[in-house]
């Protein structure tokens, strides 16, 4: 078991990439703090994957875009578990496709908030402790952040702000013994994915071209993603740092 005993916390972790995460590294033995709004669906992940073992999680409700909501959780982790070893900042909203014109300041606040200003805050919050155990933060950003998407700038530059902060924050922390790393997945089949697609003319066909940009023509699992979390987070990677590993099923090759 590759994270025996440890303890991470994975902000948005009731569905999507996040619930991957969960359930990756409470396989591998980790205690897992599930952050998300979504009490239902985020206390039913956490009794799931407890029953399974030999892990386990717990759901913290959290409203990422408030820092102060984010304060009181990753104290309220700590308190429960005396530690914590690992970051992962996944939570994320993804607006409906618009152009700049069409898209308001507000809008783009509330992504900003919710897409990396959590990121940043929860990133600020849990440093202390990840002093303690020389632990590791995980951003997940997006190829939007280097590659853009049309309609998305909003959503581009929240990913793109990620990437930057993960290579400021990795030296900071450096020092500390805390790897910082990011992880810049192209298309994953998620509710958020899906959601998104739901507002274009033809959501089937959307999927279906989205899926065709992989060279194995398929969009990743969020399970898949979640492993490359595990491994940014185990002394596997312990000479990485600063880094976006670009996890895009070759979407970015072929130009």
């Amino acid at each position: 078991m590759r994270y025996a005993d440890k303890v991470v916390i994975v902000t948005g972790g009731a569905a999507g990439i996040g619930a991957g995460c969960v359930r990756v590294f409470a396989r591998e033995g980790g205690r897992v703090a599930l952050f998300d709004i979504d009490a239902e669906h985020g206390e039913a992940l956490a009794r799931e994957v407890s029953a399974a073992g030999p892990g386990q999680a717990r759901f913290f409700h959290c409203d990422v875009s408030r820092a102060d909501d984010l304060e009181r959780a990753v104290g309220d982790v700590a308190a429960a578990f005396g530690r914590i070893d690992g970051l992962i900042n996944n939570a994320g909203i993804h607006p409906p496709a618009q152009s700049i014109d069409e898209t308001s300041i507000d809008s783009l606040e509330q992504v900003l908030r919710v897409n990396f200003v959590s990121t940043f805050a929860a990133s600020k919050h849990a440093a202390p402790w990840l002093r303690r155990t020389r632990g590791t933060i995980v951003n997940v950003s997006s190829m939007t952040a280097v590659l853009g998407q049309e309609h998305s700038a909003a959503y581009a530059a929240s990913k793109g702000a990620q990437l930057s902060f993960t290579k400021a924050l990795a030296l900071e922390l450096g020092r500390d013994g805390v790897r910082v790393n990011a992880v810049l997945p192209s298309n994953v089949d998620t509710p958020l994915m899906r959601a998104w697609a739901a507002t274009l003319d033809d959501p089937e066909s959307a999927l279906e071209r989205v899926a065709g940009l992989q060279v194995f023509g398929r969009m990743a699992d969020p399970e898949e993603i979640g492993r490359v979390c595990l491994f940014l987070s185990t002394d596997d990677s312990s000479f990485m740092t600063g880094q976006g590993l670009e996890v895009e099923g070759g979407a970015s090759l072929d130009y």
